[in-house]
């Protein structure tokens, strides 16, 4: 692992690093904060997600977690959206599918399948690093995202839920396989057959009787994508009928942007502390 660069803030240090992932085939970048409670021992990990056309950057630079992390004495990482770099299938023109549009899944279908195992590489090689090189208590682990994000850690909380014990998500796609800015990625990275698509699917994977205890989500109610892109009342819909709770809360005004989720990242993280 290379150290790429680091910062310090509010008492914690934020570190950028770099490392050859197995998983991708490619060399992957990711960033940690560390609070200043991990001086006295290992402290709980909060896994970030980020959203298309995102790297690691955008929620370091936009996403105001550091003083709440700080004082809630948690660690954050923040991983890549997808693999990177001149050998890797992309699809320039395209900002829903290729760099930047991973969408947190392992592709079956070539060319991506060889570098586009984001889902392997989130649940099983950086949490391996993450727990060599870092303070980490990782039998507290939580997750959150926004937009692609948001539907990553949906999905991957649903798929193992013993291991993380929190979840929560900013404006997720919580129904990819029919929403409009989805469904073109997942065809592509996974193939025709729909049946398929269940997998990375949040609506899907709690109709086919995966559960989680308990969910926050936050949605704005002026987002551009909210009517065919995100959908939340869906993921309301599924919740309720298998009892999962579900706190969704519609934010009046709000967009898509980081200006919506820097405004409520501080909740987020409390939340999240206190489950952890």
């Amino acid at each position: 692992m290379e150290t790429v660069s680091t910062s310090h803030a509010h008492g914690g240090t934020q570190g950028v690093y770099q490392h050859r992932s197995a998983a991708c085939d490619c060399d992957m970048t990711f960033a940690v904060f560390v609070p200043p409670q991990a001086s006295k021992g290992p402290r709980p990990v909060l896994w970030y997600l980020s959203g298309l056309t995102c790297t690691h950057a955008n929620v370091m630079e936009k996403g105001e977690y550091r003083r709440a992390a700080s004082e809630q004495g948690l660690i954050i990482v923040c991983p890549d959206t997808s693999p990177r770099g001149d050998q890797i299938a992309d699809e320039a023109d395209n900002w829903q599918i290729g760099t930047g549009a991973a969408f947190y899944v392992d592709a079956t279908e070539e060319p991506w399948s060889r570098n586009y195992k984001m889902y392997s590489y989130i649940r099983d090689e950086l949490p391996q690093i993450i727990a060599q090189e870092f303070p980490a208590d990782m039998s507290r682990q939580g997750i959150f995202g926004h937009s692609m994000g948001g539907h990553g850690a949906l999905t991957t909380a649903l798929k193992n839920s013993d291991r993380f014990k929190s979840c929560s998500a900013f404006a997720p796609i919580v129904n990819p396989s029919t929403a409009d800015w989805s469904k073109g990625a997942l065809q592509t990275y996974l193939g025709a057959d729909e049946k398929s698509w269940r997998a990375y699917d949040a609506c899907a994977l709690v109709q086919d009787g995966r559960r989680f205890s308990e969910f926050l989500v936050d949605q704005g109610s002026a987002d551009q994508f909210l009517n065919d892109g995100l959908r939340p009342w869906l993921f309301d819909e599924v919740c309720k009928a298998a009892n999962i709770p579900l706190t969704l809360r519609m934010q009046e005004g709000y967009d898509h942007s980081y200006y919506f989720m820097s405004t409520f990242m501080d909740e987020h993280l409390a939340w999240h502390a206190q489950r952890l």
